[in-house]
């Protein structure tokens, strides 16, 4: 998936960093980027971006205006870590859920505090890496035993997220996972997505039926649905449009609360459903994944220009 330049970037300490810094936002620690061409605001809970602003540019992500920083508590907007579960514990297939021992969705890697490993940068990009060792210290939560690391390249082209799970079991290990990405746009009402059209999904709003999407994706109200498609995408807002192509995924999560359940969401404003979505690179459904011992899965997605 890789844009990088002709010349390779230079891993540097943080003494060496020419435009990644860090800094304590709330009460949470983030590394931010300040490129000339592009700024990045990444934090190490829940190795979760909230930020990606290229040159000239309005932000291509949503975060919301009330979103807390606070340990253990997932930040609302960017693009949280969905891992290693996605959504409702019981809504997983039953080898997924056969490891999970907590009742909350989206797994814990959302809050978990992750570990920088390398910071590389030059004069077109910055790429930087983060982990995240699943073992002992999760074992309230889940019995599987595994590594994620996590890496971010930013570039004027886009940006890029490259999530791979390395399996350190000697069982096998099924997992579902999604990056949560939310994107923002001026109207709800007239935005829609392409690249669904003619895809299997679960509506998971009426009893979780398998419908048949026909063309482009528009949103009426609250939309929770899982597509079994992991093709190029466009999002088309009155703004301009996104691109997203993914790998290491054949499933795709369309979600926008609708007025009634904003209301009820935490760390969201009444009215905020008018001015985002999310589309979620996902291994969710059946689209789970099972690694034996010492492998790897890698999902990602590319978050480029039209």
């Amino acid at each position: 998936m890789s844009e990088s330049s002709n010349r390779p970037p230079l891993s540097l300490s943080p003494g060496q960093w020419s435009f990644t810094r860090w800094n304590t936002i709330g009460q949470l620690e983030a590394l931010e980027v300040r490129h000339p061409l592009f700024r990045a605001t990444l934090f190490l809970q829940g190795a979760h971006l909230t930020q990606f602003t290229p040159q000239d540019d309005a932000d291509w992500l949503w975060l919301s205006n009330t979103a807390r920083y606070e340990p253990g508590r997932a930040i609302r907007g960017g693009i949280p870590v969905c891992w290693p579960w996605f959504g409702d514990p019981k809504r997983n297939a039953p080898e997924v859920r056969k490891r999970i021992l907590a009742d909350s969705a989206h797994g814990f890697a959302r809050t978990a505090l992750w570990k920088l490993e390398d910071v590389r940068e030059n004069a077109h990009e910055v790429e930087i890496s983060l982990s995240l060792d699943a073992t002992e210290d999760f074992e309230p939560y889940w019995t599987g035993h595994a590594v994620a690391l996590i890496t971010f390249n930013f570039s004027v082209r886009g940006c890029q997220i490259a999530l791979t799970t390395t399996n350190l079991d000697l069982e096998p290990l099924a997992f579902s996972q999604a990056l949560h990405s939310y994107f923002p746009t001026a109207d709800i009402n007239r935005t829609r997505v392409l690249g669904l059209g003619n895809s299997n999904y679960i509506d998971t709003l009426d009893h979780w039926e398998y419908r048949n999407q026909e063309g482009a994706v528009y949103f009426d109200g609250e939309t929770d649905r899982i597509y079994e498609s992991g093709e190029p995408l466009t999002i088309v807002t009155p703004g301009g449009s996104r691109r997203l192509r993914s790998v290491g995924s054949d499933s795709t999560v369309v979600w926008n609360p609708g007025p009634e359940k904003a209301a009820r969401l935490s760390d969201f404003s009444n009215s905020a459903w008018k001015n985002m979505l999310c589309i979620e690179t996902a291994n969710a459904g059946g689209d789970y994944r099972v690694l034996n011992e010492g492998q790897s899965h890698t999902v990602g997605v590319l978050i480029g220009r039209m």
